[in-house]
Order: structure tokens, then sequence, then C-alpha cells
């Protein structure tokens, strides 16, 4: 998956025209840019944004609730308290993003790029991730509890009181994460690629979830 690095490297940069004012439910967003706006409490729900880039934004509250991102490029922009369930997300990256308090239930991820990103208390419970990447991010008090998690990686990304409740886990590797901390659904790791030292790391909260007595002596 060779995401973006820059907006000028994605292949319809030069269409790009300025948004602005707001958003509005339902509507159709294709090769438009937003720059530097302010959005609060905005409703646009079932909105379809295709080849388009969102760039230093600042989202607060209101609703995305499955609105639909297509080849999206997201960039040192902040959502705070925004709903974003059952979202959906095709060919996208976010780079420099801060999520806080968002709401992403039931959201559909496949062939996304999060890069230096943070993830506050975001709820990620039934959602599906498919070839997803998460570059050198944090994730804390995130919940994937229920979650279904195909092909996914966190090279350099710090992992914090994770749930992963119920969640399945198919060819996740985590062995590049920076930090590996779960709140809940260790026996969901069954399903991931861990490395030996982080087995060390986890061997008692392990043995705990697995009703394993340690003594020693």
């Amino acid at each position: 998956m060779n995401a973006p690095r820059e907006l000028a490297d994605l292949p319809y940069a030069e269409l790009l025209q300025p948004h602005r004012g707001g958003l509005a439910a339902g509507r159709r967003y294709d090769t438009v840019r937003l720059d530097d706006l302010t959005l609060q409490d905005e409703r646009a729900e079932d909105t379809l944004f295709l080849e388009c880039a969102i760039t230093q934004c600042a989202i607060t509250g209101g609703s995305l609730r499955a609105a639909r991102f297509n080849e999206v490029w997201i960039q040192g922009t902040r959502l705070v308290g925004t709903d974003c369930a059952q979202t959906n997300w095709l060919d996208s990256t976010a780079d420099s993003c801060v999520l806080a308090g968002t709401e992403a239930h039931g959201a559909q991820l496949r062939r996304v790029t999060f890069r230096q990103c943070k993830f506050d208390s975001v709820n990620l419970r039934a959602a599906t991730l498919r070839e997803v990447r998460f570059e050198d991010c944090v994730l804390r008090d995130v919940d994937l509890g229920g979650a279904r998690l195909t092909d996914v990686s966190f090279p350099g990304t710090a992992l914090e009181r994770l749930r992963l409740a119920r969640a399945t886990l198919k060819r996740v590797d985590l062995t590049g994460a920076g930090r590996l901390d779960l709140a809940d659904g260790y026996d969901a790791l069954s399903g991931a690629l861990i490395n030996s030292a982080q087995l060390v790391e986890l061997a008692p909260a392990l043995a705990g979830a697995l009703g394993i007595e340690v003594a020693d002596g």
C-alpha cells in the first residue's frame, strides 16, 4: 500500500478547487479542498467525499455519520467529539491528524493509512479494518471491541489501553508497535503476530486472562 506522502503526490492535486462555507447532508463533494476551516456542529450525514483534500481544519461536534471518504487526503486536521459512525473509508490517507472523543463504531476502512496521527478515546467498536496501516501513531483508550481487523499493521505506533474484547484479528502485525498495552481482549491476540519482547511483557496479563496461576519457589 503506497500511500501518498504529500498533497502534491495526489493524482488529482491539480484538479482541486477550494471549498468555502460549511457542509450539508447528502451532498457529493468531488475534487474539492477544505483548507483552514473551522467547522462546528455541522450536519453532513450520508455525504460523499471523492478525491478531496481536507487540510488544517478543525471539526468539532456535529455528524458525518454514514459519510463516504473515497481517495481522500486529510492532513493536520482535528476531529473532536464528531460522530463518524458507519462511515466508509477507501484508499485514503490521514497525516498528522488528531481524533478525540470520536464515535466511529461500525466504520468500514479499507486500504487506509494513518501517519503520525493521535487517537484519544475513539470508539471503533464493531468496525471493519482491512489493509489499514497505523504508522508512527498514538492510540490511547481506543475501543476496538467486536471489530474485525485483517492485514492491519502498527509500525512505530504506541498502543495504550487498547480494547480488543471480542475482536477478530487476522494477519495483524503488532511486531513494530512501539508500545503494546491492552486494557482487555488478550484472547483476540490469537490472530496477531507479536515479537518475543512483547510476549515477555504481556506474559503476566496473558496468564491472568487464561486463568494460569504462576508461583515461584
